[in-house]
């Protein structure tokens, strides 16, 4: 098994900026692709970005494109969120998430096989 634990989550106030990480542990050498999705009250969770081991490829939804940068370290298996410019809209609770293959699209909730418990982040207007 894989275990995701997220860090970073808090307060912030509207325009500024936070970072996110999150560290696998376990069966990390069958996990070859990263991301973020988040999930706001009363909302559908939603993809923010992934990133793959094989190579320096990333991807971003487009709620926060622009926004946010993804990065990590594969030999660690750590993955980094960094987020700017945050809007009061970006409140929500952020996942970690890990696939072994993605086999279609990097957006797809069900491409996922391991998901973290959540850091919750709050924008203030």
């Amino acid at each position: 098994q894989v275990q995701l634990i997220e860090t970073g989550g808090g307060l912030v106030q509207a325009g500024g900026s936070l970072r996110l990480d999150c560290v696998a542990s376990g069966r990390t050498g069958s996990v070859h692709h990263m991301g973020w999705f988040r999930q706001a009250p009363g909302k559908e969770r939603e993809f923010v970005a992934a990133i793959a081991w094989t190579g320096t490829f990333t991807t971003y939804g487009d709620s926060m494109k622009g926004r946010v940068t993804i990065s990590g370290d594969s030999t660690k298996h750590t993955v980094t969120l960094e987020m700017n410019r945050l809007k009061p809209e970006d409140t929500a609770v952020y996942y970690c998430v890990g696939a072994n293959y993605i086999f279609s699209d990097y957006a797809v909730k069900g491409e996922y096989d391991y998901w973290g418990q959540g850091t919750q982040v709050t924008v203030s207007p």
